[in-house]
């Protein structure tokens, strides 16, 4: 993914003169408008979206982190955190979900644009795993039953 910001300034004067030009532009890269002392970005509406999924997801994966790594410091974490889940694993395990999430997120930021979508859908799939195995130690019969089958 390109910079947000282009090296390409361009006058609120230009634009009114030559929309099209940069329009057509506008359709390879941002542009920066600048008018007094205020500045503008001008983008495909596609790549804001983008930028702003990328924002939601990226605070997401920070929270959630931040929880593991907590956890780590053996801080308590509620039931009612949203990611209280991770309280089900011991340190290893969070280590080993920390890890994933990171090799993930990494995979995310190395895509092009247009397979952003898969990469965080792959990314998402990877803490439902987790959230799902949380669900299952949690659950006492589970918990048996897995016992049983690492035992034999």
């Amino acid at each position: 993914m390109n910079s947000i910001y282009s090296d390409e300034l361009v006058t609120a004067t230009e634009l009114n003169r030559q929309p099209g030009r940069i329009l057509d532009k506008a359709l390879e890269h941002p542009i920066t408008i600048t008018r007094n002392d205020q500045s503008f970005a001008l983008l495909r509406r596609e790549d804001v979206a983008l930028f702003v999924k990328t924002a939601q997801h990226s605070r997401e994966i920070v929270e959630l982190l931040n929880t593991a790594f907590r956890l780590l410091l053996n801080q308590k974490i509620g039931a009612e955190h949203p990611y209280g889940w991770l309280g089900a694993f011991d340190a290893d395990e969070l280590n080993e979900f920390i890890n994933e999430v990171i090799s993930a997120y990494r995979s995310v930021a190395l895509q092009e644009t247009k397979n952003f979508d898969k990469a965080w859908n792959e990314l998402e799939a990877v803490i439902h795993e987790w959230y799902e195995s949380a669900l299952a130690i949690a659950n006492p019969d589970l918990e048996a039953a897995f016992t049983q089958i690492k035992q034999s």
